[in-house]
């Protein structure tokens, strides 16, 4: 198997691959297009997040700072929201549902590394999918880790670092996050 195909398959790949690199590479230059759009145009950035993204639903935003590891494997639902500097390592598919929003500093993470120095020395990594549901806000500075799936109608408290599945309609803090309460859905259908 060639590294991005280990990669796709969830295995160990090799970081430093040509092939895994290349993917980078785009993800950065079209970031860099991204983040150079005036932020009052709303539509260039709408219009360069639809070239980026996987698949993008009705009017996404990025504040200036957005970065990721490729694009394609993003997929937002309608009016998503990232604020400042958000980071969005999208090794693996990133499902992100309507109605989110996505505080400042945020790092949703879909790559993981070795424990052992022989495995990180050999630039190895591992990826797990993401996915967070609709009328979801995550605060300022969370950290969302590999493998997670946060329900719908979920706040994650600012600073939190998200290590474990989160249900639907409750609020989660802490590090690592636990939820704090459950709420209301009032626009369930």
């Amino acid at each position: 198997m060639t590294e991005l195909e280990k990669l796709e398959a969830g295995l160990e790949y090799s970081f430093w691959d040509k092939e895994v690199n290349a993917r980078k590479q785009h993800a950065m230059v079209e970031t860099a297009k991204l983040n150079a759009i005036d932020p009052q145009d709303e539509d260039a950035i709408a219009a360069q997040l639809k070239r980026l993204f996987g698949s993008c639903g009705d009017d996404p935003w990025t504040g200036p700072g957005f970065n990721c590891d490729y694009g394609l494997n993003i997929h937002v639902g309608d009016r998503f929201l990232a604020n400042y500097n958000v980071t969005i390592l999208d090794i693996a598919p990133v499902h992100i549902g309507n109605d989110c929003m996505i505080g400042p500093g945020t790092c949703i993470i879909t790559v993981n590394h070795p424990l052992s120095p022989k495995g990180r020395r050999n630039h190895l990594g591992i990826a797990k999918s993401i996915t967070i549901g609709n009328d979801v806000w995550i605060g300022a500075n969370c950290t969302i880790l590999p493998g997670v799936t946060i329900g719908n109608n979920v706040v994650v408290a600012a600073g939190a670092v998200v290590t474990h599945d989160v249900p639907d309609n409750c609020v989660v803090g802490g590090v690592p996050a636990k939820i704090i309460k459950e709420i209301a859905n009032d626009v369930e259908e």
